[in-house]
């Protein structure tokens, strides 16, 4: 019996065809064929163009006739297709009127937006024929994965303790002793650090197709790069040049099994996603794909027939548009089912509120839509609460009990506390009580708490450098944020002077302290367990060098501190009223407030005026949490520059206070207490209470 879509109706120069399916969008292997299907709504006709495998001239064009046009999709079965060894695009032929929207140019041949894999950019680095006129090009893939039963952990929000890391700094430097240096093979050689270090989830830099020599150029013999990403090309597809199979066509399944090898080990992995902008700039930009193929819906455009700028990238999606909307939840069903992604981390996520006016909206249609959907209702869903055009909705994003935040308040707080800013002390008692005055309404999971990620200084240099450094991006030190919240501890940048290090290094602990003893969910950055450097460049988008590699040689150098990092993550995974999710701080089953807040005598804090030394202590009590045992943390923070004697609160009869972990020293021989502690200058004790 013959399927009727195994029945070519047409034929051009021997190549079979036929009407194809409207659903799904994209190039999708059927049977003997391969069905194509492409949205534009003001397009007059499309023409598929097919190309062998990296050959510049195509070797037929295939105008789609208007009966395999329904509604606004056009959509052709072509048959006896090698899809291994074919590239395919589009020429859309329309109108061309920018003033009201219409850029339509049959001449360019456009990308695919529902593009399984893109060649192009196969191998890093590798300089492209900048005088090819199709740069970015659709490849067909067979979705035959062997997964092995696996699927997306689904580990507690509030179990998370996240590890962002970029997929080629995490391993391209020499010093990483993988074999695959800078790729998804690469990151799985790695696996054991990351379970020895005690994270259980990883979230990385786009891996999204991006095009690196967009902007590339060369500063003083060295070339520059986009280089973290955030520019997307095609949101299906991932990067072939993280891929040491990316030259082979093999990225989808490097990067399945990176992320089948992570869950093995309980690692889950969380995709930084960008769907704020496009690669494709702004009225000078390139054609690449959706402004040659519908522009006026995938864009917001003023008035006038420009583009909206609100990404700060020289153009705005149109992410409440029903067309738009639909492309972004298929995309991010796609990499749950087909990739087993555990969540996103949404870039600049205040853009996918607003109207096509640009107007933010109280009830965006696609923020309802992401919490809300079948296949991604158990994702991860974290946003960065703000973008460029100054909206600001850290505590107040649309969120339908789903959303999670990046806590942009908890890194600005902590970071001017622990450089002895006694005028936010009493903002970090809501900080460390997981931020119930941003997320009364929520919980506190809501909040993604941080000191450091890839945008701004490392933990490092936030304890090195005063001002940026940023010369080596070739542009004069204008890029980059100047307001840091560091402090070099008295020398700017590296020095031999012993106390100055100590004391960076002890700045660098206080902070880890904090950050994994406060409620919310803790995000480290790759490299700061480590003591990672940028040399005080806060915007490194641009470095494929050892500016951004992860230099290994400094768990040599810095071995203290990773076992501090390593010490606390594990401390923090045994206390489950560490990661409580309520705000509950009233008395529990102890007798005693279950997290309480202390000065320099017990029971007596201020939080109305400024201090630079405060207690916080937890109460843990068998019966509620079945830890094994009643337990007390008690966290002693001295900020100030000189030593500190701190009253420690009474215990239950028959229990002590016993030195955890104390970042002024490493000796801790006398370590049992029953009244009183003194804390050195600039210093953070934990305490245990048993």
């Amino acid at each position: 019996m013959i399927r009727i879509d195994e029945n070519p109706t047409h034929e051009l120069n021997g190549i079979r065809y036929r009407c194809g399916h409207v659903q799904p969008f994209g190039a999708t292997i059927v049977g003997n064929g391969i069905n194509f299907s492409v949205f534009s709504k003001d397009a007059d006709s499309c023409t598929l163009v097919l190309y062998h495998y990296g050959q510049k001239e195509p070797f037929i064009e295939i105008p789609f006739p208007e009966q395999f046009r329904i509604g606004n999709v056009f959509s052709m079965i072509v048959y006896d297709l090698d899809y291994e060894q074919i590239e395919y695009g589009y020429r859309f032929d329309g109108p061309y009127d920018p003033e009201n929207g219409y850029r339509f140019d049959k001449t360019k041949i456009l990308l695919d937006p529902y593009a399984k894999l893109i060649s192009g950019r196969n191998q890093w680095g590798k300089l492209p024929d900048f005088e090819n006129e199709f740069q970015h090009r659709g490849c067909v893939i067979s979705e035959d994965f062997e997964w092995e039963g696996d699927k997306p952990l689904e580990i507690p929000m509030n179990d998370l303790v996240i590890y962002e890391a970029h997929v080629r700094s995490f391993t391209k430097h020499d010093s990483s002793g993988v074999k695959y240096k800078g790729t998804f093979a690469g990151l799985i050689e790695k696996i054991p650090y990351l379970k020895e270090l005690g994270v259980n989830c990883i979230e990385l830099l786009p891996i999204f197709e991006f095009d690196e020599f967009e902007y590339s150029r060369v500063i003083d013999g060295e070339r520059l790069y986009n280089y973290w990403g955030y520019s997307t090309v095609g949101f299906f597809s991932p990067k072939s040049g993280y891929a040491a199979s990316g030259p082979m066509g093999l990225a989808a399944d490097e990067l399945k099994n990176m992320i089948k090898q992570l869950h093995k080990n309980g690692i889950e992995v969380i995709l930084d996603v960008v769907f704020n902008h496009t690669a494709e700039g702004n009225e000078m930009g390139p054609y690449i794909s959706y402004r040659g193929i519908d522009n006026r819906t995938y864009y917001l455009l003023t008035p006038d027939g420009y583009y909206y700028n609100f990404s700060g990238c020289g153009n705005t999606m149109n992410c409440n548009n029903a067309v738009v909307r639909n492309c972004i939840l298929d995309c991010l069903r796609y990499w749950v089912s087909d990739y087993h992604i555990d969540g996103f981390r949404f870039d600049l996520a205040s853009i996918l509120s607003r109207d096509e006016n640009g107007v933010p909206m109280t009830s965006p249609p696609l923020l309802e839509a992401l919490a809300h959907d079948p296949v991604i209702g158990k994702s991860k869903l974290i946003a960065e609460a703000w973008d460029a055009g100054g909206l600001y909705q850290v505590g107040s994003f649309p969120a339908w009990g789903r959303w999670a935040e990046w806590n942009g308040k908890y890194r600005d707080c902590l970071r001017q506390f622990v450089k002895s800013g006694a005028e936010c002390g009493p903002e970090m008692i809501y900080r460390i009580q997981g931020s119930p005055d941003l997320y009364e309404n929520r919980s506190a999971e809501a909040s993604i708490n941080f000191i450091t990620c890839h945008d701004g200084f490392t933990l490092r240099d936030m304890v090195s450098y005063n001002e940026k450094h940023n010369e080596a991006n070739g542009e004069e030190n204008r890029d980059g944020a100047n307001d840091n919240n560091s402090w070099n501890c008295g020398v700017e940048g590296e020095t031999d002077d012993p106390e100055i290090n100590a004391l960076r290094n002890r700045q660098v602990k206080n902070a880890a302290a904090i950050l994994l003893l406060s409620r919310g969910i803790p995000m480290l950055l790759a490299g700061d367990e480590l003591g990672n450097t940028q040399n005080g460049n806060n915007n490194a988008y641009c470095q494929d060098s050892s500016i951004s590699w992860i230099d290994w040689n400094d768990m040599n150098k810095n071995k203290d501190t990773f076992e501090f990092f390593k010490k606390m993550i594990h401390f923090r995974s045994e206390h489950p009223v560490l990661r409580r999710t309520d705000f509950y701080s009233g008395i529990n089953s102890s007798g005693y407030s279950e997290l309480s807040f202390h000065g320099v005598r017990p029971w007596e804090l201020d939080t109305h005026n400024p201090f630079h030394t405060f207690g916080f202590m937890y109460s843990e009590y068998d019966k509620d949490y079945h830890t094994g045992n009643d337990c007390f943390i008690y966290c002693a923070v001295n900020t100030y520059w000189e030593e500190v004697q701190m009253e420690l609160p009474q215990l239950p009869d028959g229990m002590k206070w016993n030195i955890f972990e104390y970042t002024y020293s490493d000796n801790t021989d006398n370590n049992i207490f029953d009244n009183s502690v003194t804390l050195g200058s600039r210093s953070v004790m934990v305490l245990i209470g048993k």
